[in-house]
């Protein structure tokens, strides 16, 4: 039978893209509301462009948020301290447009009911050790990598803005090589060569060699082809260069899109909302059916609609590899976890201050313990509830 190849690719970005500065400062509000009132209601929204950024949403709480202070320790941070990055703390207009939840979704919310419609999805499988896509959580340590380079001044030309883009090629659905890796990292001008267009052939190296390599390694081959900053040069960037917005990032904060993401973005929004908790609980369902020996790779949907507690509908797709029937994978869903709001909140303790560190870098496969989702402790009672179907 003749070898079977496909390529999938996935790409991330870094803490100071635009649209991820507006995730984080999003969370970093949801946060100070978690730490004072749990039980505050938040869905938090920030925009941002050249020298200005504006925080808006609906939240109802009993605490207090100095928005400009808190937006503005965030991009400090984050590293928007110098105006040669086109973006600074120190001078930008912030801008709080906040105002109270509609009173028509609490009085759905309030009784245990789900704060939307929608539907959410999550997903395993065993190409990595974190049981995710291959090349999504190799995109997002590229980008990790890029600000630890920067943080430690490892390469001291580097600035906040940064994306990474990881094309794997498959054999037999299995991740055999990496076919491209493409690198867009600001920077300043030193880097730049004697026509001032471009980066300089040094310059360009040290990105692969520093960043690439080391997180690569495993699947690089030497007819990997690498693309850095291939416009030529990457001087403006940040809010300068692009405006942002919370939200704008669902395929790089979920699973790279091999499979769909789900309706709804996550950052900014507290768990009653379940297009962030439920999309959380169905990660740890499927996470923990393939951790469990129980399928090779598991998609997971559940269905809300507002105002009501419990999901409409439970579907599983284990895409062929699965060692028991999906009906019976609903099943052992249902007897297991409770997939209310508040069940979910609960089980997953998420009325904490844990949001921040979720919006750069992906929510799903990380290893930090305030991602309770990421947890494989139900997999030794699903493997044996399975083996009596």
């Amino acid at each position: 039978m003749a070898l079977r190849k496909h390529f999938v690719t996935a790409e991330s970005v870094g803490e100071g893209h635009p649209d991820k500065v507006c995730d984080q400062i999003s969370d970093a509000v949801l946060d100070e509301i978690m730490k004072q009132d749990p039980y505050g209601r938040v869905a938090c929204e920030t925009y941002v462009t050249m020298g200005l950024l504006i925080v808006g949403g609906e939240i109802t709480t009993t605490g207090y948020v100095d928005v400009g202070n808190l937006a503005r320790a965030v991009l400090k941070e984050i590293g928007y301290t110098h105006p040669k990055y086109g973006f600074d703390y120190h001078t930008c207009a912030v801008i709080n447009t906040i105002h109270a939840q509609s009173p028509d979704i609490a009085q759905g919310v309030n009784k245990g009911g789900a704060g939307d419609q929608g539907f959410m999805v999550g997903f395993a499988c065993r190409e990595s050790e974190e049981l995710m896509p291959l090349p999504i959580m190799l995109a997002h340590k590229l980008v990790r990598r890029v600000a630890e380079v920067r943080r430690g001044g490892i390469l001291k030309y580097l600035g906040p803005d940064c994306k990474s883009q990881v094309t794997v090629e498959y054999h037999d659905g299995h991740p055999k090589r990496i076919d491209s890796c493409v690198l867009a990292c600001q920077h300043t001008e030193e880097i730049l060569d004697s026509t001032g267009k471009r980066i300089t052939k040094k310059a360009r190296q040290e990105l692969i060699e520093v960043i690439a390599k080391p997180i690569l390694k495993n699947y690089l081959d030497r007819q990997t082809k690498y693309y850095v900053n291939e416009t030529g040069k990457f001087v403006i960037g940040g809010p300068q260069s692009d405006t942002g917005m919370t939200g704008r990032k669902i395929i790089v904060d979920s699973y790279g899109g091999v499979v769909s993401p789900g309706g709804g973005a996550f950052s900014g929004k507290d768990p009653t909302k379940v297009d962030r908790s439920a999309a959380y609980m169905a990660r740890y369902i499927a996470k923990n059916i393939v951790a469990a020996g129980l399928a090779e790779k598991c998609l997971v949907q559940l269905a809300y609609v507002i105002g009501r507690a419990e999901p409409l509908a439970i579907m599983v797709d284990t895409f062929g590899t699965g060692k028991i029937s999906e009906r019976a994978f609903v099943k052992l869903i249902s007897q297991n976890f409770d997939l209310t709001p508040q069940g979910i909140i609960s089980y997953l303790g998420l009325l904490r201050p844990i949001y921040r560190k979720t919006a750069c870098y992906g929510h799903f496969g990380r290893t930090e313990p305030e991602f309770t989702w990421e947890n494989t402790d139900k997999a030794v009672s699903l493997k044996k509830q399975a083996a009596k179907m």
